[in-house]
């Protein structure tokens, strides 16, 4: 248990953690051997909250995601199948897309517009109908840690990690929880990137003020994690909050919300700092600090600029010092900068000070950089704000798991 001045990290809790939710996880078949179809199930209608890629070529899952959040505002569940995006599979997916709510929305005896729907995998391929139909079948969430631990497994691809947090707070003197799954490895470029993002709360909340949240959280973490720049066609981020802590309704101007944002928040970092370090090929997780820019939107660009710099990523991997690296990809970041006043550091290693390179030991430095997380501090010394973004190095291993991805 790891607690803040605002909220508590629960080392054991899930996605079941918050009071409503079951989940689970099945073998159906679409892939060859592990699990590969999952659901999140709440007791109640939920509030909800959805953001989804950029990418103008989006799945039809998100079409059908989409369509079930406007009837109503609410989610009673969400079904996720991984092995196939069913992204760029025209009419007939969308149909398929279709079909796995409808399916779902029987299986547990539900309104389909209360039904999400979320792929992941191969783009371009048509789903196996008969074999998610099966699947679905098969579906029977409970609130069993270990079927929590089946839908992590069921939605992973080339993820080596499972990826779960959880976090309590106190709200109107009631235990609020928040926790989340997410999958993700390569392909990863938000605004969003090939990501899943699963929160579920137990927290009162309208939909409105759950949406503005989540926009604002995203933001300042799923969107600040890059792996190798590309951006996919089916991800989003889904958050279901059942109501049943009881609190009164939260807003912004509740006495306990920022107890709330710090834990939607921290739940949100953990997940996606995850995504970040399981990065395809991935030996080492990269931070990446900006402070003193003129706004929060310059300090973020000028983060996920430097983490997301190929030459950046190789010299990190390599556990090369060569902070010129750095300077070159800040300096095309589109965010202000006085070319005479950046400092940067590896760490606590002083590289650059008001633009003037510092003496450092290249063997500490070595050293610094064989560590699993490296963090680069940057200084631009022209405003008050800072800005975090997270990624990977770029290892050899990038090129061979992208290379034979469909085989």
């Amino acid at each position: 248990m790891i607690e803040t001045s605002v909220c508590v990290k629960l080392a054991n809790g899930s996605i079941v953690t918050p009071k409503g939710f079951k989940a689970t996880g099945v073998h159906a078949g679409i892939r060859k051997a592990r699990k590969d179809l999952g659901a999140i199930l709440c007791e109640v209608p939920a509030s909800c909250a959805a953001v989804y890629t950029r990418n103008q070529f989006q799945a039809a899952p998100i079409v059908v995601t989409k369509d079930s959040i406007a009837a109503h505002g609410k989610l009673q569940a969400v079904v996720v199948n991984s092995g196939n995006a069913n992204a760029c599979t025209g009419e007939q997916g969308e149909q398929d897309a279709f079909e796995m709510r409808t399916l779902t929305a029987q299986q547990f005896g539900l309104e389909e517009q209360l039904v999400a729907v979320a792929s992941t995998g191969v783009i371009g391929e048509m789903l196996p109908m008969e074999t998610v139909r099966g699947g679905i079948s098969q579906l029977s969430p409970t609130e069993d840690e270990q079927d929590a631990f089946g839908f992590y497994e069921a939605i992973l691809t080339t993820d080596l990690v499972v990826k779960k947090t959880c976090y309590q707070t106190m709200i109107d003197g009631k235990c609020v929880t928040v926790a989340g799954a997410a999958k993700g490895s390569g392909m990863i470029h938000p605004n969003m990137a090939t990501m899943l993002g699963f929160l579920t709360t137990d927290a009162n909340i309208d939909s409105e003020v759950l949406q503005q949240a989540l926009r604002t959280v995203t933001d300042r973490t799923f969107n600040q994690i890059t792996v190798d720049g590309e951006t996919s066609t089916n991800d989003m981020v889904v958050v279901m909050a059942s109501g049943l802590a009881e609190n009164e309704p939260l807003h912004p101007g509740h006495p306990d919300w920022d107890k709330f944002f710090q834990a939607f928040k921290s739940a949100s970092e953990d997940l996606a700092k995850a995504i970040a370090k399981d990065g395809e090929g991935a030996t080492k997780l990269i931070e990446v600090n900006v402070h003193g820019a003129t706004s929060e939107d310059d300090a973020r660009m000028a983060a996920k600029k430097i983490v997301g710099s190929s030459l950046v990523k190789t010299a990190v991997y390599g556990e090369d010092a060569n902070w010129g690296r750095i300077i070159g990809a800040l300096g095309h970041s589109e965010a202000p900068v006085n070319p005479r006043t950046v400092d940067i550091s590896l760490g606590d290693i002083a590289v650059l000070k008001q633009s003037e390179p510092q003496p450092f030991s290249e063997e500490e430095a070595k050293r610094y950089l064989q560590q699993d997380t490296i963090v680069i501090n940057v200084n631009l010394n022209i405003g008050d704000f800072s800005g975090t973004a997270w990624g990977c190095d770029l290892s050899y291993d990038y090129v061979k798991i992208n290379a034979s991805y469909r085989t």
